[in-house]
């Protein structure tokens, strides 16, 4: 597929010396946010953690999680909006927003089915499914930079 002309209404951001590596680092707080919250749920949906009630750090780390992903997902729609064409043509771009997809829709079957509450096999793992799927994000997020 070929690349849009590099010109876009907000090129400017991947020029300019500091705002494009400040959106990175907000990308990745908000990765850090998200992730981190979803373990500490799913490490406790497992049975670590017995002595903290799950539905509460489940409400809890919901709410981290939903922050977290915010963040991520306005930084890294500012980063794509500056060069749109470049990232549409990257196999590991289009990768990753698929893993996205397929995180987002298994998140909502968690939720949907009442997982937290239930917390049977199927939703130890949907949360296994869940981490997967997040590092895979990740790791195609990391190598966007290099295709």
């Amino acid at each position: 597929m070929p690349a849009l002309p590099p010109f876009t209404a907000f090129a400017w951001i991947g020029a300019h010396p500091w705002l494009y590596p400040a959106l990175e680092v907000v990308h990745i707080v908000g990765i850090a946010l998200l992730l981190g919250s979803l373990v500490l749920v799913e490490l406790r949906l497992w049975g670590l953690g017995a002595a903290l009630p799950l539905p509460a750090l489940a409400r809890f780390g919901l709410s981290i999680s939903l922050v977290g992903f915010a963040l991520a997902a306005a930084s890294g729609l500012t980063m794509f909006a500056s060069q749109p064409g470049d990232l549409i043509a990257n196999r590991m771009f289009v990768i990753k927003m698929g893993l996205l997809m397929l995180a987002g829709t298994n998140a909502l079957a968690f939720h949907a089915r009442g997982g937290v509450h239930k917390a049977d096999a199927l939703a130890r793992a949907q949360t296994l499914l869940s981490l997967g799927l997040w590092l895979g994000i990740i790791i195609c997020g990391r190598w966007i930079a290099y295709h």
